[in-house]
């Protein structure tokens, strides 16, 4: 190895440790902030005394929305694991907060949207949320460009997971 050669192998050796440092930092973060938001609902339900449904289906009706999905769209669209939303959606449709109807073009598949209790959990959620924005920047010291960066590594992580899979790499 030459002389120039020793400092390069070393720097990009530095370059891997640091990047791994960093890649399962976020692998870790990732996970806790997905817990924390299931918490900050569990919070907001707790003080909404909405004792019914859990904070993973709260989620669910929120990304549910107005539209009308199957549970294969919510699993497709990341959302849930296949049992997880099974088990949640049965268990919101006994509760009635969400109504569902056999699909005419797949008679397979079974049709999911909100009932009008299933849209107050929602829009409980979308206040939430917008109360949030309020003090994101002044307490969080979160700006819209940060969250601009955040979500675009957030997506090329997705995409990089998505192909890891997808392609066996």
């Amino acid at each position: 190895m030459t002389a120039l050669a020793k400092p390069q192998a070393a720097a990009a050796l530095e370059g891997a440790q640091t990047l791994g440092k960093h890649y399962l930092e976020t692998l870790n973060l990732v996970e806790r902030l997905h817990r924390q938001l299931l918490d900050v609902i569990k919070d907001e339900l707790d003080r909404r005394d909405e004792r019914e449904i859990n904070s993973v289906q709260a989620l669910l009706l929120f990304n549910v929305g107005d539209q009308q999905l199957t549970a294969g769209e919510l699993r497709t669209r990341g959302h849930y694991l296949g049992s997880n939303v099974s088990y949640n959606l049965k268990k919101l449709v006994e509760a009635g907060y969400i109504h569902h109807e056999r699909s005419e073009a797949d008679r397979r598949s079974v049709l999911v949207n909100l009932t009008e209790k299933g849209e107050i959990v929602r829009k409980m959620l979308r206040e939430l949320f917008e109360r949030h924005l309020s003090s994101l920047e002044p307490v969080g010291n979160v700006a819209e460009n940060n969250l601009d960066l955040l979500n675009t590594t957030l997506r090329r992580l997705e995409r990089f997971w998505i192909d890891q899979v997808r392609f066996r790499l």
